[in-house]
């Protein structure tokens, strides 16, 4: 680490390794997927019929992964049940740990009542060890009767209701952190909170579409344009409230114009202005949001839809990446005299290197296949099937094999 000008000596080095960095963008996944479930749920958006429950599961396997980072990052990772066990209310820090694990009850519960029946179909199915796992996951509660059918929608369809603005206050609480900090003029803001929720349905959105075209094309999830169509949308969309949120973001410190301007500016246009100006904005917002308003005149031609889609969806999610990296990594490298920078240069098998990122952003992927292994994704009949089973008075009747 090299530090240039001004420095004062105990601002010389840079506490918020790549760790930070890579702990949002874990989280800001966990909600752009849960949002896209709440979509199929709470506003009957049937497109999304095929990936919302795909979409429940990956979220929940990001979220057992979220913490990974930050406690990597800390000296002492067992002091963290101390935010449990002692709670201070008045603590910024704490009050993430009770976000945390409100979001983690409710997820938990919808993941369950969603999967119940796939759960109790494979507990009449299997035998021995099998049997008795599957039977500690049901909770007991094995009746697949109509009534409880229509129980489990409507705890499903509450619990999607209260999930919305908790995965919303999940991330956008990271982007409050950033932004209630007064003494790093590049994070206060009150733009901080809404461009992280923001950017965060956009890296949700993005993986999403990733996996689905994925999957999709192996037959593993049911395969539909129309829902591809409408994930697109929403990530267009979505990147398009980012860019605005962005540029006024960056508008309020031209105009603002406090004493930090003269080292903000210095940042921007020459100590981050190749992963920021070149990288984040000429590559991660320019190019796929420039390909995603031409893939309106190519909505025929499904292969090249679904081409255009993949490389759109890549490049957001490492547009996301470099703006966490722009944003935590950036803010530390002018020093508080603000005439003084810093850099970082990350090793790569250091405690909070480059590979320990990769393999703590690799580890959720790797816990959904397993998930998906154990649960299932694809669901046996498809959206326009339950609507007219529902209508014609026979959804009582879609019993899993073996039940009682």
């Amino acid at each position: 680490m090299t530090y240039s000008e001004f420095s004062f000596p105990n601002d010389t080095h840079i506490f918020w390794s790549l760790m930070i960095v890579t702990y949002p963008f874990i989280t800001g996944i966990i909600a752009g997927a849960f949002i896209v479930s709440a979509m199929y749920i709470v506003f009957h958006k049937k497109q999304l019929w095929p990936i919302h429950r795909f979409s429940l599961l990956m979220s929940f396997a990001f979220l057992l992964c979220a913490t990974l980072p930050l406690l990597n990052h800390l000296g002492h990772p067992e002091r963290a049940f101390n935010v449990i066990i002692t709670p201070n209310f008045r603590s910024a820090i704490a009050g993430f740990g009770l976000i945390y694990n409100s979001y983690f009850i409710v997820l938990s519960l919808e993941l369950w009542f969603s999967y119940r029946l796939d759960i109790i179909g494979a507990y009449n199915k299997s035998k021995g060890w099998k049997r008795r796992f599957w039977g500690l996951l049901t909770l007991g509660v094995t009746d697949v009767s109509y009534e409880s059918r229509r129980i489990d929608e409507r705890i499903i369809y509450i619990l999607s209701i209260i999930g919305i603005p908790a995965a919303c206050t999940l991330h956008g609480y990271v982007g409050f952190l950033f932004g209630s900090l007064k003494s790093n003029p590049w994070w206060s803001t009150p733009l901080m909170p809404q461009v992280f929720l923001l950017s965060a349905i956009l890296s949700g959105l993005a993986l999403l579409i990733l996996i689905y075209l994925f999957l999709g094309g192996f037959y593993i999830l049911e395969r539909s344009y129309e829902c591809l169509k409408t994930l697109v949308f929403y990530l267009w969309f979505t990147m398009l409230l980012y860019i605005v949120s962005e540029g006024l973001e960056i508008l309020y410190f031209y105009y603002e114009s406090s004493d930090a301007w003269y080292a903000i500016y210095t940042l921007i246009t020459q100590r981050i202005w190749f992963t920021f100006v070149g990288l984040q904005i000429g590559i991660g917002v320019v190019i796929p949001f420039t390909l995603m308003t031409l893939m309106i005149f190519f909505r025929k031609w499904e292969y090249m839809f679904a081409t255009m889609s993949a490389i759109v969806a890549a490049i957001a999610l490492f547009e996301v990446w470099l703006m966490r990296w722009n944003i935590v990594i950036g803010g530390q490298l002018f020093s508080k005299s603000f005439v003084g920078f810093r850099s970082y240069h990350p090793e790569f098998f250091e405690k909070e290197g480059i590979l320990a990122a990769i393999l703590l952003t690799i580890l959720p992927l790797i816990v959904l296949f397993f998930l998906s292994r154990l649960f299932g994704v694809k669901p046996e009949y498809t959206g326009d099937e339950i609507e007219e089973k529902k209508k014609s008075g026979s959804w009582s009747k879609i019993i899993p094999e073996g039940a009682d």
